[in-house]
């Protein structure tokens, strides 16, 4: 089955937007039911999701948006059927086969969230690989949550602090929203400022939970195959109109 092209209106630059967002976060839903939509397979609705993820990456980077985070693979995604796991787990695969050359030649650099070491052998091997290789590059930071829980992040931190209490290298009273953002999967990344889901749903499910306490959100009902770099313009068109307070009156 060959995947449907993506269109969408000639994409904006940077000089187009108000203002842009330094960190873009994307759960990206819907392809289970752009898949059921066409009358394909659960795993031809992931393939034809990467499509629009290579094309949001490209022009993320284009626009010069500091970092993306893209909400891949759950913690809890484990409870999908095998079939479709597998699909996924070979997806992680063909991706950075057909994208690391492209990636680290544009200077992104790839940082993997979440426990690598609940993945397949063949998935964590080629994820640090792909760490390794872009470790140095300067450019787009991109984020992939794979295996990823934002509950169990937050835990991880707060075991990481509780052991440098136990040790002596810090005290309680040291232990601050800085502290805590400093052992998080995004140390020394903004926050994120804007939150997109695609196909409508609107909620966060155990993503970005600490980094996103200010973001504004955006809830697109186009299903994720279907976003085009139009819709992403959309969206950040959108951000550039928000009143962002931070608590304060303006």
């Amino acid at each position: 089955m060959k995947l449907l092209s993506k269109r969408g209106a000639a994409a904006k630059t940077a000089a187009d937007f108000a203002k842009l967002p330094r960190h873009v976060a994307i759960i990206m839903d819907g392809n289970g039911r752009w898949a059921k939509k066409h009358k394909l397979s659960v795993a031809l609705g992931h393939r034809q999701g990467v499509e629009t993820l290579r094309e949001v990456i490209r022009h993320t980077d284009d626009l010069g948006i500091g970092a993306l985070t893209i909400y891949a693979f759950s913690t809890e995604n484990w409870n999908r059927s095998p079939e479709e796991v597998a699909a996924l787990m070979q997806l992680i695969l063909d991706f950075f086969a057909s994208e690391i050359d492209e990636l680290d030649a544009k200077n992104v650099r790839i940082l993997i969230l979440g426990d690598k070491l609940g993945l397949p052998g063949k998935q964590r091997a080629v994820l640090t690989e792909a760490e390794d290789r872009t470790c140095k590059n300067t450019g787009l930071r991109l984020n992939i949550c794979l295996n990823y829980g934002g509950r169990a992040e937050i835990a991880r931190a707060a075991r990481e602090l509780a052991l440098l209490v136990r040790s002596g290298q810090m005290v309680p009273e040291e232990i601050d929203e800085e502290a805590v953002a400093c052992h998080l999967y995004t140390k020394g990344q903004p926050d994120v400022d804007l939150l997109i889901r695609t196909s409508g749903e609107m909620r966060l499910s155990n993503f970005l939970l600490y980094q996103c306490a200010y973001a504004e959100f955006l809830f697109p009902k186009v299903l994720w195959p279907d976003f085009t770099v139009a819709d992403y313009d959309e969206a950040l068109t959108a951000y550039g109109g928000r009143e962002r307070r931070f608590g304060r009156r303006l």
